[in-house]
């Protein structure tokens, strides 16, 4: 379960978002839109503790993230987030498998097998040692996907995931990520501007400056 309750932030004076409620169940897919501005990958860096809130809570399974310390924080981001973000951000010396497999490698968990078959559902077999710099950007975002959820986390947080992508690409991304977040359990939350992908949500929201609207169940 995720909580978010009253979450606000400001920088300086000038309020980003204030009372912002939310609560998320394991599997659920939710679409965040918003005017540009509006403060939405300000609130993803909030969620994932990256960023301080200036008020407010994130509790994810019962964990209150801003009661963490800074060591602490960083071990929960390795253990509990998987992030998939709008340039791909694969480490281009790194091959396929390698970068798939970073998240593991950091918890001290290496397990090949794991890789093998997360580059298997994301349509990646036979890619394992090839370099970034080899694949298109279609196939990269699905490196990033497969990374995001290579160490089973419970949240995986999406940032226009599809925003590079060419129309169809972007389609089929799409239902990977919802369709691997779903199979293995993790709350989705995904910023987008692309009222079709926000249509495939469970749940879309509009943030503002006052908090969450729903715009559709």
């Amino acid at each position: 379960m995720l909580s978010l309750q009253a979450l606000e932030k400001r920088y300086a004076d000038t309020p980003v978002f204030t009372g912002v409620d939310l609560k998320a169940s394991q599997g659920e897919f939710i679409a965040i839109l918003g005017e540009s501005g509006v403060g939405k990958s300000t609130l993803l860096n909030c969620i994932a503790g990256l960023d301080q809130a200036d008020a407010g809570r994130v509790v994810l399974d019962g964990v209150d993230v801003f009661s963490l310390g800074e060591e602490a924080r960083a071990r929960w981001r390795r253990e509990k987030l998987g992030f998939v973000f709008q340039a791909f951000h694969v480490l281009p010396h790194l091959s396929v498998a390698q970068n798939v497999g970073l998240p593991l490698l950091l918890l001290k968990r290496p397990d090949a097998a794991r890789v093998k078959h997360m580059l298997a559902v994301v349509g990646l077999q036979g890619f394992d040692e090839r370099l970034p710099r080899t694949l298109s950007g279609g196939q990269l975002q699905r490196v990033a996907i497969a990374r995001a959820l290579v160490h089973r986390p419970a949240l995986l947080l999406a940032d226009e995931p599809t925003g590079n992508l060419d129309p169809a690409t972007a389609e089929r991304v799409m239902t990977l990520l919802l369709e691997q977040a779903r199979a293995e359990g993790a709350i989705c939350l995904l910023v987008t501007h692309s009222q079709t992908a926000a249509a495939r949500a469970d749940r879309a929201l509009r943030l503002t400056a006052t908090g969450f609207e729903a715009m559709h169940p």
